[in-house]
């Protein structure tokens, strides 16, 4: 089904030639010279796309500029406000702002739609787009009015992929997108391409998601494609309708690749013509000898219906596997989510064996990667006829956009699901991070959305709350709706797939869509709620630095929904401090508190109050005898072995930074993007390689911080445990680091950095 290669290997003519000694015969067979061999990596799409964008003239180290970026009003906010306060005077380029994820507007008194309006004033006095609530998700209104061949997106969501339009789009933490407004770069290393070659053809009843959860089940665990490009090619291409390709596109994420990219084709060409941007079109394909640091072998034909148990996107099953080893796979799963949420609550999944099957409590066909035409459609017709019955089970669902609400009106679908008791909702984002439909307590929910951590439903198990999400195609749900909850693949249906032809009204878009790129009103007054919140003043490194940790965090990866929830914290997003009383909630209930100590002995030491039994701690180190409060700053750090799995949002870092922390020690960190917000925010990204020789609570001293930093002596960082018989010296490392990122540390923050600038 899904195979990975075990060298990288060369694209020849359609041929696929393993990258070892015998390469260059092999490919001097075929015609290729050893100068072609030599330029081979730049054959790849992606390449192309980087280049094209590139303004650094190195071709290794990138500095880019997109060609459109999106937010939503979990993100904006902030990152409108921190561009703000580094002398942002308009948007140089179209930045649209959609309103999706607080769209109910249903927690926290008025704020969530004081967030709106405030996005509504940024794109009025800047020069923005402005998207309303409930008329489209973020990702789906940039396939269908931003995304071209060609193009690159940057957007402050993890999902922002929209490959299969021939865009390389990536989502990243709000501060990668204030550098855009204020007219900066991304900068980035050029990073790996992998290919990923389909073959074959779905069989009906196999959907996007499925596709997508074998590839994220075969590469995850061994960071195949982590912060690679996935380039996706190969005659299985021209077998997927475009909705089909983007429903795949978007669980890229999940795999913690970069970005992604597809050839082009005639899908493609058809899909921007329907959208009115046919001159968005044009042809992508690798060059005749493109070279790959690997392939994802991917037989359309072979994938069979998935699922996703909780608590990760990874952790895939065949359906028909699993209901053949119910007991063994479901108690296996409790044991793995009891570990996840610290054995506080049990998730019990073996109870909801009956009869030798699995019984699902609710299910939900939502957003970017669910919400589609024709996910809805194929679900529609599954169920036509059926119902999931008057009990417990409950199907929701939620097109991704009112253009494509309006075609499923118009072709019967909605009330087809109707008839059979599904909800039929606006857009929205919700039942992807936890903010819509929370189902009971020891629920089990399947769902077509892209995350399946811990709380992503809504429970809260340090409340003795919890509840799971397993991950299938709309399909497969619409087949266990037609069985009154009973997991069932939608290949054991009978049922003939058939999409209506779609046709694009944009009638709601023009009606109620501000666009107003390029003509901003540049004197106008932001709306400013009483929830929104200037970032507080943060202080540049110091050249000595104390660091204390207030978490010590040995799970195998922590989520950025474990180090900032989701939920129903997105509504005080736009209040950096009242948000930051939310940090860790999930995973380490006292960090708050232990952070909020720690920043009173910083505070104690500016005062020159602070203690002199630790000063004479410090004083024990060797060469730092002279140290003196004056000399040194305090601040919190957390250790986890591989933090930042998951979402790109930027407050899983400047939630810490608010509270005094200055760093994260970490084995490895998951994501580039939970890396860059971390340089954002000011927090030095330490690694560590070997035994940790500190616990929670204790002292870290970095002499010289600062000087090792600017001087980017950063291979082997001298440190030392304070403890009560003396220091103990150890090391730790930072990963190479561009001048600009050491700059924005020891100025503190990227707000800093551009004040100083």
């Amino acid at each position: 089904m899904v195979t990975c290669s075990k060298t990288g290997m060369y694209y020849a003519r359609g041929q696929w030639v393993p990258a070892d000694e015998n390469a260059p015969a092999a490919l001097a067979a075929l015609g290729f010279d050893e100068a072609a061999r030599q330029n081979a990596r730049k054959g790849t799409i992606a390449w192309g796309i980087l280049q094209a964008h590139n303004h650094s003239g190195d071709e290794n180290a990138l500095k880019l500029k997109f060609d459109a970026m999106a937010s939503h009003d979990i993100t904006f906010v902030g990152i409108v406000q921190t561009a703000r306060a580094s002398g942002l005077t308009k948007f140089p380029m179209p930045y649209v702002l959609t309103n999706c994820h607080n769209s109910l507007c249903a927690v926290g008194g008025t704020i969530n739609e004081d967030d709106h309006l405030f996005g509504l004033s940024a794109a009025k006095k800047y020069g923005g787009v402005y998207v309303p609530p409930h008329l489209a998700v973020i990702h789906q209104y940039m396939r269908e009015m931003y995304a071209g061949c060609g193009k690159m997106i940057l957007g402050s969501d993890s999902h922002t992929r929209y490959g299969a339009l021939g865009t390389m789009a990536i989502g990243e933490g709000g501060g990668e997108l204030a550098k855009q407004l204020l007219n900066r770069t991304y900068d980035v290393a050029c990073p790996g391409v992998v290919a990923v070659h389909l073959t074959g053809a779905p069989v009906p009843g196999v959907g996007p998601q499925d596709v997508a959860l074998a590839i994220i089940g075969a590469v995850f665990a061994n960071g195949y494609v982590k912060n690679k490009v996935m380039e996706f090619v190969g005659p299985g291409v021209a077998s997927l309708p475009l909705e089909y390709r983007s429903g795949i596109d978007v669980m890229t994420t999940e795999t913690t690749c970069l970005s992604s990219i597809w050839v082009t084709d005639e899908a493609t060409r058809k899909y921007l013509a329907v959208h009115g941007r046919e001159g968005d079109y044009k042809p992508l394909a690798p060059a005749d000898l493109a070279y790959y640091d690997g392939v994802v072998e991917v037989a359309l034909d072979k994938v069979r219906p998935m699922i996703a148990l909780p608590m990760h996107p990874s952790n895939v099953y065949i359906i028909e596997e699993l209901n053949a080893n119910l007991a063994d796979i479901l108690h296996k799963t409790e044991e793995d989510c009891a570990a996840l949420v610290g054995g506080k609550v049990k998730l019990d999944l073996v109870s909801k064996i009956e009869n030798g099957r699995l019984r699902v409590d609710q299910g939900v066909i939502a957003g970017c990667a669910g919400g589609t035409y024709s996910n809805i459609c194929e679900a529609a017709q599954i169920l036509e006829g059926h119902t999931g019955g008057n009990g417990e089970y409950a199907l929701s669902v939620y097109p991704s956009s009112q253009p494509t609400m309006m075609a499923l009106m118009k072709n019967g679908a909605l009330a087809s699901l109707m008839a059979g008791g599904a909800t039929v909702r606006t857009a929205f984002c919700g039942p992807c991070f936890g903010a819509g439909d929370v189902p009971a307590n020891g629920s089990l929910s399947i769902r077509h959305t892209t995350r399946n951590f811990p709380s992503r439903e809504g429970s809260k198990p340090g409340n003795g709350q919890i509840a799971g999400v397993a991950l299938m195609d709309a399909r497969s749900i619409a087949a266990t709706t037609r069985m009154g909850g009973i997991l069932t693949p939608a290949t054991d249906i009978d049922y003939e797939p058939h999409i209506p032809e779609y046709e694009f009204d944009d009638s709601s878009y023009k009606s109620r869509v501000y666009n107003g790129w390029g003509k901003g009103d540049y004197d106008s007054l932001l709306r400013l709620g009483p929830n929104i919140k200037d970032w507080p003043a943060i202080q540049p490194l110091a050249d000595n630095l104390l660091l204390k940790v207030t978490s010590y965090i040995t799970d195998p990866v922590t989520t950025t929904d474990e180090l900032i929830p989701s939920g129903e914290t997105s509504s005080y997003r736009s209040n950096p401090l009242g948000l930051a009383e939310f940090t860790l909630s999930r995973k380490d209930p006292a960090y708050v508190g232990r952070a909020k100590a720690v920043q009173a002995e910083e505070a104690d030491r500016a005062a020159g109050k602070g203690s002199d039994e630790l000063l004479a701690k410090v004083r024990a180190v060797p060469g730092c005898e002279a140290l003196t409060w004056n000399d040194l700053a305090i601040a919190s750090t957390i250790y986890a072995v591989k933090p930042g799995d998951g979402s790109a949002r930027e407050q899983a870092a400047s939630c810490q930074r608010v509270l005094g922390a200055g760093a994260n020690i970490a084995v490895e960190y998951a994501t580039k993007r939970y890396r860059s917000n971390l340089i954002n925010w000011g927090m030095l990204p330490f690694q560590l390689d070997g035994p940790t020789p500190f616990g929670l609570g204790d002292y870290i001293l970095i002499p010289g911080a600062r000087a090792l930093l600017a001087e980017d002596r950063l291979e082997s960082i001298p440190a030392y445990v304070l403890g009560e018989n003396g220091p103990k010296a150890f090391s730790l490392t930072i990963a190479p680091l561009t001048a600009d990122e050491r700059q924005i540390l020891l100025d503190g923050c990227l707000i800093n950095y551009y004040k100083h600038g």
